[in-house]
């Protein structure tokens, strides 16, 4: 048995967060592909078609920005199959907006991101991540890991010791 750890970093750039975020989330071998199958019919479901472009990754901040919340209360949800449409006419022509379209698209956004958290629990994801304050002291190495990552390795070593001692981490 193994298990995928995907890895990201935000914050790294010091602009809008307080602190650097590296995190991570594993997921065992076996369950991955249907993992990932399951999160493109959610985005055909919430979005009429698939929101990510290849080699464009969907970034949380475009999921999650405030904007997107106060575009999806400005008016009454839409039906699913309604919204799908709506927010699809959006990504497709986004030079033609309109209220009823911004907001069918923020709301997709948002069930969306409620779609996958759900899956990731189904799928029994495990969650790691750790924080470093923007202004944290560095020490620049080439021979060893930075303090995060140690950390964030660290945490999956003892959750899979924990799972079962002969897991492997990827």
């Amino acid at each position: 048995m193994a298990y995928f750890l995907f890895v990201d970093e935000s914050g790294q750039d010091h602009r809008d967060s307080p602190c650097e975020v590296l995190a991570g989330v594993a997921i065992e071998d076996r369950l991955l592909w249907t993992l990932i199958q399951e999160v493109q019919a959610s985005e055909v479901r919430c979005f009429g078609r698939r929101f990510s472009t290849e080699g464009h990754e969907v970034k949380g901040r475009a999921l999650l920005h405030r904007r997107v919340f106060k575009h999806a209360a400005q008016g009454d949800p839409f039906e699913p199959e309604h919204r799908a449409e709506l927010a699809r006419e959006l990504l497709d022509d986004p030079d033609k907006p309109s209220r009823m379209r911004l907001t069918a698209l923020a709301q997709a956004k948002l069930a969306f991101v409620r779609e996958v958290l759900g899956l990731c629990t189904r799928f029994r994801c495990k969650a790691f991540a750790s924080l470093v304050r923007a202004d944290a002291p560095r020490v620049d190495s080439k021979d060893h890991l930075r303090k995060d990552y140690v950390t964030l390795f660290q945490n999956l070593h003892y959750f899979l010791e924990g799972t079962n001692p002969l897991a492997q981490g990827v």
